[in-house]
């Protein structure tokens, strides 16, 4: 890398992503985050979520259920799939029918869901066929991100995810700043064993995939689209997906408030055998590797590998209701909710 690759390099305005879902209007960046987002929503548009809402809910959002983790995983798994697979940099890889609206097509969604069975999980999923494919290679993680939600009185709204990529970037700081090693979001093999390129694969000029997945929701009708109803993002590098996912269902379809969705146990699965369920979260019983905890032995049962790892999630939420604005902060870091009555 040179000074003038540096000095050469532009910020790209790209459109956003909206899809509807549940009747609402919702809107991503154009990235594989967002993508991934509106794919599993697209495809979980086929199920009955609001039947598999969690049991004995809280402030803490509750205790979730078999077939509400089992059907988000499943579908999860489907959308990082395509995601894997095909989405990059769309200066350097082009894109399954050259625009992101294949991947979130009604109909292909309806023929991936059909692909899920109640009665045992998929495992890991197959991308959908289209063409030539590319390698995967797997994630890493990052430690480095935050995410921020604000509306201000006159419903201006921003939702804004940030970061340096892992625990203080690249350790090194300029003017008190800390430089990011964001380049590791590339994969770091170009190609995989049977000699196919990687998308995500390094390339001069190219810019790393990006999971992050600021979202607003709005209402939406055969009019068009209607008010702001809600803001949300988390950080969490690819895992982000599954908070998201795991949120807006929370609130969408389960009608819980954003505290309770953001505080819910967090789940979700990328495209591997292995389901994630929060095990710093007290509904949790992680004694005996989840041996005795009811959500985890029906998940198993299922034939999902269950991974009871704490879960990095940095969650917020803002929705509109009639008496205003509702906030809901993390716990699992050190965020806050604030607001001015002025």
């Amino acid at each position: 890398m040179t000074i003038e690759d540096l000095a050469g390099y532009l910020a790209k305005r790209r459109q956003p992503l909206c899809t509807t879902y549940r009747g609402r209007e919702i809107c991503g960046m154009p990235s594989s985050g967002g993508v991934a987002v509106a794919a599993t929503l697209g495809i979980l548009e086929h199920f009955p979520m609001s039947d598999y809402a969690p049991s004995k809910v809280d402030l803490n959002g509750g205790r979730p259920t078999v077939m509400g983790v089992h059907l988000i995983a499943e579908a999860e798994r489907l959308a990082y799939a395509d995601r894997d697979q095909y989405i990059a940099d769309v200066d350097f890889v082009r894109l399954p029918g050259g625009s992101l609206t294949t991947l979130v097509d009604p109909g292909y969604l309806a023929a991936r869901a059909a692909l899920i069975s109640p009665q045992h999980s998929m495992g890991s999923a197959r991308p959908g066929d289209f063409g030539a494919p590319t390698a995967v290679a797997p994630p890493v993680p990052e430690h480095g991100t935050s995410h921020l939600s604000v509306v201000d009185s006159y419903g201006n709204a921003a939702t804004l995810t940030t970061t340096v990529e892992s625990s203080f970037g690249s350790y090194h700081l300029v003017d008190g700043f800390i430089l990011n090693n964001q380049l590791s979001d590339f994969s770091a093999e170009p190609h995989a064993t049977d000699g196919s390129p990687v998308a995500n694969r390094v390339e001069p000029g190219k810019r790393p995939r990006s999971s992050m997945a600021p979202t607003l929701v709005f209402d939406h009708s055969s009019a068009g689209r209607g008010a702001l109803y809600a803001v949300l993002g988390s950080p969490g590098g690819s895992m982000i997906i599954q908070f998201v996912v795991k949120t807006l269902v929370a609130m969408l379809d389960w009608g819980l408030n954003p505290q309770q969705a953001v505080s819910l146990v967090d789940f979700g699965a990328a495209n591997s055998p292995h389901t994630n369920l929060g095990g710093e979260n007290p509904e949790i019983n992680t004694s005996d590797d989840g041996d005795h905890d009811p959500l985890v032995q029906g998940l198993r049962a299922l034939g999902h590998r269950v991974n009871l790892a704490e879960q990095s999630s940095g969650l917020s939420a803002i929705t509109r209701s009639e008496a205003g604005w509702a906030g809901g902060a993390d716990p699992r870091r050190e965020g806050a909710v604030m607001g001015d009555d002025a």
